[in-house]
């Protein structure tokens, strides 16, 4: 393998992708994502991608995957179904497991780098 075999995680050069909203609560109007995809196994079982969100907030439940997050810019909360919030910002990363029932509250534009396994 060379430098080519080097893949950037970001938006450039990649299309947008919303993923289908059938498993969310959209809980606020204003809120959307779009998510970039740099890797996705030919299983679909890990996904690698850069995600970008505005001011908003989704129910999950329950979770789909195993998540690892990392913001990049912006702030960010989940909330778990007790109403227990953890805040994150640029350069805080933390994982959200599969199963896990609660809210995803962008607070301000984000972007995070992530990787889902199913």
């Amino acid at each position: 393998m060379n430098i080519s075999s080097i893949i950037p995680i970001g938006a450039e050069g990649r299309s947008a992708f919303v993923p289908p909203l059938d498993s969310y609560q959209i809980l606020s109007v204003s809120w959307t994502e779009q998510e970039f995809h740099s890797l996705r196994t030919r299983s679909s079982q890990v996904t690698v991608g850069y995600w970008t969100g505005e001011p908003g907030r989704v129910r999950i439940e329950p979770w789909p995957y195993t998540e690892v997050c990392v913001i990049k810019a912006g702030r960010v909360a989940v909330v778990d179904s007790d109403g227990r919030q953890c805040e994150f910002g640029p350069g805080d990363s933390f994982i959200i497991p599969k199963g896990f029932v609660g809210d995803w509250v962008t607070l301000e534009t984000a972007a995070k780098v992530f990787i889902a396994v199913e």
